[in-house]
């Protein structure tokens, strides 16, 4: 699991507890509210009732006394009239806060009842106080109101008390929801906690060790363990491969110094032992072996100063301080000059030049380009067997400039070609063939590529190798362009000739 899922199962878990718990307490709220709603109006119905059944009790006192005048309420001041008045008022605020149906069907069963006493009263005051008939149908009248009365009061009673019973509910239930949901975030915190110091803590603190005991050189081998969320793991595989890398590069260093240093040694014991030829008390050397002497240090010295200029260029190339010096040449020219440069010093090869008739201008330094191909060419002739063919071509196309380079040597393996350019990297075979430190393909790759071409290769083991240097071409009826050189006769061995 990654630390991106996890978090945002933490989060949307949050989120969705919080959403859960707001809902609730909607919930709990709305229905606290009902049960108040229905407590208050509850609560108005008894007193109502209980208002009109005193309101009826004090009419009934004040009409039922037939030798006592009537006289006001002593307790409001109120007369009978006033009483039936607000009897009427009272019976419309009932039909008001009746919520069920058995309430409403009371309130009528009360109202109707009312309005027999009321009726009776009025016609025993009009027939007069003696008459029991009418005495005995308002006291009926008057105690089925009562009952009614009696009866809208039990209802609101048992309402309120049903109310009750569903407020204590709703308070247990909130009060188990929340316990619930409190536990659930404590849980949940706590294996969050728990899966993140043993998932995401302990991955972290394995590479933090691993960084600092690589970092402080006490353990070259130290790696960090693979595991934990994806992004902890990528970490660890990233600085592993870094680890791996750096070690890998180390190594390379390591045997880049001992080559160089094997390189070195060869040719300067090569310099010793010449110059020990003119020590004192040593014998007369005759011309011819002075002469051979001296060839012998000219080329080792030159191969000292060629292995001095590739590390000066890959150190420069490194820095990003290659200076270039660009101008308009003839590749036909550069690649003539490169070959000539071998004639004399090969003569166990056959090297082939190929030219095209029309100029192959392009724009480069000129010291950098025949830096590469003589670099090329010296491969070639190095990796190539005695009596084989080199060849060397230019051809131009609507926009590059190819120069190739074809030897008949050992060749590479797909492998081998993918290492090819790696700087300090050489074949195994290439290693016992001829001496190097293995820079001269990597910076004449990167002197290439500064000035926007590339270098192309084609080998196959036991079938020699293709090098080609693809330039930008310029057009040489541009203007601005200096006019390309008259041809001259190709001397012997030039064009499609062979140079021994």
């Amino acid at each position: 699991m990654s630390l991106r899922a996890f978090f945002s199962t933490v989060v949307g878990g949050l989120v969705l507890l919080s959403l859960l718990s707001a809902s609730l307490l909607v919930g709990v709220t709305q229905a606290l509210e009902r049960v108040a709603s229905t407590l208050s109006e509850s609560v108005d119905g008894v007193r109502q009732a209980e208002e009109l059944e005193v309101d009826l009790l004090i009419h009934s006192r004040l009409v039922s006394s037939p030798d006592t005048p009537l006289v006001a309420d002593p307790s409001r001041g109120r007369s009978p009239l006033e009483i039936e008045s607000d009897v009427h008022r009272q019976l419309k605020d009932l039909h008001t806060t009746a919520s069920t149906d058995e309430e409403r069907q009371v309130v009528a069963e009360v109202e109707r009842h009312v309005g027999a006493y009321l009726e009776a009263q009025q016609r025993l005051s009009e027939t007069g106080r003696n008459s029991s008939s009418f005495d005995g149908r308002m006291v009926a009248t008057l105690d089925a109101a009562l009952r009614s009365l009696e009866r809208l009061i039990q209802i609101n009673v048992d309402q309120a008390q049903h109310e009750r019973v569903l407020a204590n509910r709703w308070s247990d239930t909130a009060n188990l929801l929340g316990l619930v949901l409190g536990l659930l975030l404590l849980t949940s915190l706590g294996l969050g906690s728990f899966w993140l110091r043993r998932s995401a803590l302990r991955p972290v603190a394995g590479l933090q060790r691993a960084m600092r005991a690589f970092g402080a050189g006490r353990d070259k081998a130290s790696r960090a363990p693979e595991e934990g969320p994806s992004e902890i793991r990528d970490m660890a595989q990233t600085f592993n491969e870094m680890a791996d890398s750096l070690t890998h590069q180390q190594e390379q260093q390591l045997a880049f110094l001992a080559g160089v240093a094997h390189d070195l040694r060869n040719p300067l014991s090569a310099l010793k032992l010449s110059t020990a030829l003119a020590a004192p008390g040593r014998a007369e050397v005759t011309p011819e072996r002075m002469q051979r002497t001296l060839s012998l240090v000219r080329r080792q010295v030159a191969r000292l100063d060629r292995m001095v200029g590739d590390l000066l260029d890959a150190t420069r190339i490194e820095a990003g301080k290659l200076e270039l010096q660009p101008e308009v040449r003839d590749t036909r020219e550069l690649a003539r000059s490169v070959v000539e440069l071998y004639q004399s010093s090969e003569p166990g090869h056959t090297l082939e030049l190929g030219l095209p008739d029309a100029p192959v201008l392009v724009r480069a330094d000129p010291a950098r380009l025949e830096q590469v191909l003589t670099n090329l060419v010296s491969n070639a002739l190095k990796y190539s067997p005695a009596g084989s063919r080199v060849e060397v071509s230019v051809r131009g196309d609507a926009h590059h400039a190819v120069v190739a380079v074809a030897d008949q040597g050992i060749g590479m393996s797909p492998e081998e070609l993918k290492g090819l350019f790696v700087p300090f990297q050489r074949a195994g075979n290439a290693k016992q063939r001829a001496p190097g430190v293995g820079l001269g393909l990597s910076v004449s790759r990167r002197i290439i590529e500064a000035h926007g071409g590339r270098i192309e290769v084609e080998s196959r083991p036991g079938q020699g190798s293709v090098f080609r240097v693809l330039l930008a071409r310029v057009d040489v009826s541009a203007p601005g362009l200096p006019a390309a050189p008259d041809e001259e006769e190709p001397a012997e061995g030039e064009g499609t000739g062979a140079l021994h």
